[in-house]
């Protein structure tokens, strides 16, 4: 049986590839369409049908949607090359104290604490962020999936360990769910391609003729079954 199609926005830096390469094994004739969405347009997305699920990030408007947390990302500032605290693998955010730090209009983090000294230009988004750390206008608080996502030669970066983590969730829409979104929703999951969830077909009722062969087969099983014990004792005799 063919599955409708799904579309399943993300959010820069989420990675739904795994998903989307078992769903293409599971349903190759229904191909799973990826739309990539804002982080902050992700929930309305949703809301009004422009994907029917997302894999986005917390905290964020969810009235209306059920939601999975999925896990939770490490934070890093990232930094160019040569900076000082590229000499350490891991940072606290002390380290970060008296730093510039830039606050792109898009931030996911919403650190209310975050260390360092706010630039007061805040970029648009956080690509525009990238192009001015390399620049040399201060570091960049992000979730590592972010500083992978721009990551360039002339930057790195590094964890911050006392710092919040960025929570990333599945949501959909509340209440029933179409089948294909519980079939993605079981991927997600771990649910296997055998599993019985929603795959199997219910079981066609028996005519009344049927039925009385079956009660007439079984009640001849049963007169098998009760003389087997009788024959084996007169054979141990």
């Amino acid at each position: 049986m063919t599955s409708p199609s799904l579309t399943l926005g993300y959010v820069p830096g989420g990675t739904p590839a795994k998903w989307a390469r078992i769903w293409a094994e599971r349903h190759p004739k229904a191909p799973l369409q990826l739309r990539a969405v804002a982080a902050a347009d992700a929930a309305d997305a949703l809301r009004d049908g422009t994907v029917d699920v997302a894999l986005l990030r917390l905290p964020a408007d969810t009235s209306g949607l059920a939601v999975i947390p999925l896990y939770e990302e490490i934070t890093v500032a990232v930094v160019p090359t040569d900076h000082l605290l590229s000499a350490v693998d891991t940072i606290t955010a002390a380290d970060l104290d008296g730093e510039p730090v830039l606050l792109p209009l898009d931030d996911v983090l919403f650190w209310v604490a975050a260390p360092g000294i706010q630039v007061d230009h805040r970029p648009e988004t956080t690509e525009d962020a990238i192009e001015l750390v390399a620049a040399g206008l201060g570091a960049l608080i992000v979730p590592q999936s972010l500083a992978r996502l721009y990551h360039r030669k002339d930057l790195t970066y590094r964890p911050i360990a006392d710092a919040p983590t960025c929570p990333v969730a599945l949501a959909f829409p509340e209440g029933r769910q179409p089948a294909p979104v519980d079939e993605f929703i079981g991927i997600v999951r771990g649910r296997k391609a055998d599993s019985s969830r929603g795959q199997t077909e219910p079981a066609p009722k028996r005519t009344a003729r049927e039925k009385t062969l079956a009660k007439q087969a079984a009640r001849a099983a049963a007169g098998k079954v009760a003389r087997k014990p009788g024959r084996t004792e007169r054979g141990r005799r």
